[in-house]
């Protein structure tokens, strides 16, 4: 048997992590592969992101043709999305509110560690669904690419808060990331494509010029703010911050694209 060439095994290897980071940021079945890597699933987070947000787009494109109202479209939009990701983010999210609510900061991760979801959480989670509902609601033009980059630049806050920030826990579900992300030049490929998804807008029509560009500003701004609060308050991140950078990016760039 002769060995396999360097390029294929270099192919191969990204494969198997990007299958890796569907199954661990997602529901999405795929078939059983021996042998994969997880380390390396933050790397293609804004990747599966985008594939998260397509599946979304064509579900929504679904429902219009069959001619259902945008509202209930939406509700449905956002329900199918917490499917997608098995609720990981909005689990975090959740997670992350009950530990800020604690007075005493020396507590917050241990509350954070606590399966047990408080009035904060279940607030948070709340007012993260009527935030994208009634924003997906408002926004009648291009909604599948919006779902997109929404996805997309919600994991793409999370790549940056791993490189910028430190990891408060010595273990845990997401201490590997930083294994992952060393290096501001890790977030390049996440961003590239994001810049072009937004270009694709242009392409495809030159109006939305200033619309694809308020989508870059947006979606990059956000992205920093949301990682870089929850630093502020926390002294650095854990695997549930990060779902929250995930989730309260994707709800604040849905909110902010209503004025556009």
């Amino acid at each position: 048997m002769t060995n396999q060439p360097q390029w294929w095994k270099w192919w191969k290897q990204l494969l198997f992590n990007l299958l890796a980071s569907i199954i661990f940021y997602s529901i999405i079945p795929l078939p059983y592969i021996n042998g994969l890597e997880f380390r390396q699933v933050a790397h293609f987070a804004p990747l599966v992101g985008l594939l998260i947000g397509g599946i979304l787009g064509l579900c929504d494109e679904g429902m219009n043709y069959l001619g259902m109202p945008v509202l209930t479209r939406s509700a449905l939009i956002v329900c199918v999305w917490m499917a997608l990701t098995g609720g990981l983010h909005l689990d975090g999210a959740m997670d992350t509110a009950d530990g800020l609510a604690v007075g005493n900061p020396e507590r917050r991760l241990e509350v954070m560690a606590d399966s047990a979801t408080g009035a904060f959480g279940a607030m948070t989670a709340i007012a993260l669904v009527l935030l994208k509902t009634t924003a997906l609601t408002d926004i009648e033009q291009n909604r599948w690419l919006v779902l997109m980059a929404a996805c997309g630049w919600g994991r793409w806050g999370q790549q940056l808060a791993i490189a910028r920030y430190p990891y408060l826990k010595p273990t845990g579900k997401g201490a590997f990331h930083k294994e992952a992300i060393r290096s501001y030049k890790d977030l390049l490929p996440g961003l590239l494509l994001l810049l072009s998804l937004s270009g694709l807008l242009w392409l495809l029509n030159a109006k939305y010029l200033f619309f694809a560009l308020s989508m870059i500003l947006a979606g990059s701004a956000i992205a920093t703010f949301t990682g870089a609060w929850f630093h502020h308050k926390l002294g650095g991140h854990t695997g549930d911050t990060y779902g929250a950078v995930v989730e309260w990016t994707e709800a604040l760039f849905l909110c902010v694209l209503t004025i556009f």
